[in-house]
């Protein structure tokens, strides 16, 4: 059941999918988006609000930005729509951008807590009196707490919702002290950690394909699942984040933020429902389960150049790359490994989950018939846009004999008749936070597991290795998952993407 938040408001039984039931009921909303003239609110936030101001998804919307430059309202509507016009989809044309334009507002950090009580007291007067109030974070981590402390001065909690990027906290210390300064303000019902990794279709397709095929769910453990690879390189650099990685690297900026997610929707028991309280107890299970990260078995890199960069130290021991074996001491998944990767100013930009599950016995095929050739058989969980899932298994070669090759069966969401439903992963989550579903979010018990069960990794780490810019990462790799192998590179592209 989602809490009311002491709003005095009924709120729907949250749903997983897109289309909002006919009768459900959504308050209008002022949205205060701080970091409003930053890199993710140009790419993703402005031009999601604006595809969803102009949807029948959504409720009213008023925008106010706020950030450290002194701009008018006038100027930030055309950074908006420029914004918008560069990097939103084609699903919101001149007439609706023009008319969400008209719905922004922009106040300047310098005007302090009353010209941003200000701006929200008028949004709402516009807005009626039902209107509730979510603050997007979009700043660094250590501008969350004052942030926070302004929006308490402003006198602008009650009635909110708060959404909070990632990373939250840089290890256990930091973030129980960040919780708790939270909590001084917002209850943990009002706070929202995004996470945009769970709020992509596919990665949501994971509970589907999971929980509601009785062809799979009875598999899912470790009597028939050998290993499991969530596998997410970049081939991007730094792209102006110099200041923030140098002090973060890829474990902090990546695992404990997406990839431990990810790892959650997959390990999961079935939930009672799936609603936020259910699944996120199972979450919380996981990550409770999760044994420590051992040093032993994480491999750090850094790309070739890595120092050269400006406002990098010469003597960096940052990782731009890092790939990790880590189990859970639980039931379902006793001794499978799950073997974890990413890195910046790699060979491919993907984003995979791979099943391997256990071989069967190959002593009846005739010698070189080509079984056990091609490794297990694999369940592969594409999390881009494309949203797509492969199953591969042996298959016999037509013609004479017994000769064998791995074959696959393949699906993508550009196959449905829904296609146009699909919501980009920050719009579904502004649209889940404005509804006050948890389901997507992190809470603070499950934060604070991941860097728990981090510590012996962040007190020990591993020299970093280095690796060439446009590789795999550091020739260590292979080692660590042997005598397993990496999906990655794939021997044969997606069907369709050539």
């Amino acid at each position: 059941m989602l809490e009311a938040n002491d709003e005095n408001i009924a709120w729907p039984a949250p749903g997983l999918w897109p289309r909002r039931a006919a009768k459900e009921y959504i308050p209008p909303h002022a949205v205060l988006l701080f970091g409003a003239t930053g890199d993710l609110a140009k790419r993703k936030l402005l031009p999601g609000l604006a595809r969803l101001s102009e949807s029948s998804l959504a409720p009213e919307l008023r925008v106010i930005g706020t950030s450290l430059d002194e701009l008018d309202d006038g100027a930030f509507r055309e950074f908006a729509r420029a914004a918008v016009e560069e990097f939103g989809s084609d699903k919101v044309d001149g007439e609706q951008l023009s008319r969400f334009l008209e719905k922004l507002r922009y106040v300047s950090g310098s005007g302090g807590p009353q010209a941003l009580r200000q701006a929200v007291a008028d949004a709402e007067a516009a807005l009626g009196e039902d209107a509730r109030r979510l603050h997007y974070l979009s700043v660094p981590p250590r501008a969350a707490v004052p942030v926070i402390e302004t929006l308490k001065a402003a006198g602008l909690v009650d009635r909110a919702r708060v959404i909070m990027e990632k990373p939250f906290g840089s290890d256990l210390e930091s973030a129980i002290e960040l919780n708790a300064r939270v909590h001084q303000t917002f209850r943990e019902s009002q706070i929202f950690r995004i996470d945009h990794f769970l709020g992509k279709e596919p990665a949501q397709n994971i509970l589907a394909f999971r929980f509601a095929n009785g062809l799979f769910e009875p598999i899912w453990n470790r009597n028939f699942i050998h290993h499991v690879q969530i596998d997410i390189p970049e081939t991007l650099g730094l792209e102006n984040r110099v200041g923030f990685y140098e002090s973060t690297g890829a474990y902090r900026d990546m695992v404990v933020t997406h990839l431990m997610q990810v790892l959650a929707f997959i390990a999961i028991e079935p939930p009672t429902a799936l609603e936020p309280r259910a699944i996120g107890e199972e979450k919380n299970k996981v990550f409770r389960s999760l044994m420590p990260i051992d040093p032993r078995n994480v491999v750090r890199g850094q790309y070739d150049g890595y120092r050269d960069e400006e406002g990098v130290s010469r003597h960096s021991d940052t990782e731009t790359f890092i790939a990790l074996a880590c189990t859970l001491d639980n039931w379902r998944w006793a001794g499978v490994p799950f073997y974890l990767r990413t890195g910046k100013r790699l060979a491919e930009g993907q984003r995979i989950v791979s099943i391997a599950f256990r071989e069967a016995p190959k002593s009846m095929f005739p010698p070189n018939s080509g079984v056990g050739t091609k490794g297990p058989d694999h369940l592969t969980f594409d999390l881009a846009d494309a949203s797509r899932l492969s199953l591969s298994f042996y298959g016999k070669r037509p013609g004479p004999g017994m000769r064998l090759e791995k074959l696959s069966m393949q699906f993508a969401t550009s196959d449905t008749d829904e296609v146009e439903d699909v919501l980009e992963a920050y719009e579904r989550l502004i649209l889940d936070t404005l509804r006050g579903d948890h389901t997507l979010f992190t809470t603070a018990e499950g934060i604070e597991s991941l860097w728990e069960r981090s510590i012996p990794l962040l007190e020990d780490p591993p020299s970093v290795k280095p690796y060439a810019p446009g590789s795999w990462g550091p020739n260590a790799i292979h080692q660590l998952i042997a005598p397993n192998a990496w999906r990655l590179p794939f021997e044969r592209v997606w069907r369709g993407s050539h």
